[in-house]
């Protein structure tokens, strides 16, 4: 029987269940059978949208480039960010991907008008008074190793704090870091895939 849960990952923790290296991992926060892993991955000093699953076809049309599906982050950066670096990131960047120069797609870019109401991290982002914070939404279609931090510390406003909030359909709504929910096989695939025969 196929299981799927949507999990808010707290920062500093590992998108997996077992860690040789003492850091903190899903299991310290959600219960799932044993055979639920998570689809994908958060970096450890990111937060946010965790999809936990055991149907291997779902996790293999949501890793495979092929199937293009968004992906919402909501992402503090340092300093007064620009039209002109949200306008750069929106057409793509050439950036080093393991090695390998990386050509962006076109993404979605916003600037925040104010921050966005979102649980204070734990530990704080460090404030600093003389430099000032903004907070953008970035919308991608593809997800390369540490994409959203690349992106923006090229345009020179490195990444502070990042949550994903969304991916496709599902998103964090008013969920907390450490905490799950449960979906049914067809409310999953219909917000992920946008259908409704499985």
């Amino acid at each position: 029987m196929f299981r799927y849960f949507i999990v808010y990952k707290p920062y500093k923790t590992l998108s997996q269940f077992t860690s040789a290296l003492n850091k903190k991992t899903l299991a310290d926060y959600f219960a799932v059978p044993k055979n639920i892993y998570a689809v994908g991955r958060l970096d450890e000093d990111s937060e946010g949208l965790l999809i936990l699953t055991n149907d291997a076809k779902l996790n293999n049309q949501l890793l495979n480039p092929m199937f293009e599906h968004e992906r919402e982050y909501w992402v503090q950066v340092e300093g007064q960010i620009t039209h002109e670096a949200v306008t750069q990131m929106e057409r793509g960047l050439q950036l080093n991907i393991k090695g390998i120069l990386h050509q962006t797609k076109a993404s979605v870019v916003e600037i925040f008008n104010k921050a966005p109401q979102v649980e204070e991290r734990v530990p704080p982002v460090r404030y600093r008074t003389n430099i000032p914070t903004s907070w953008i939404k970035i919308i991608l279609k593809e997800g390369k190793n540490r994409q959203v931090r690349k992106m923006t510390a090229h345009v020179g406003f490195p990444t502070l704090r990042l949550i994903r909030y969304r991916i496709e359909q599902i998103t964090l709504n008013d969920m907390k870091p450490g905490t799950m929910i449960e979906l049914s096989q067809k409310s999953i695939y219909k917000k992920l895939f946008h259908a409704n025969n499985i």
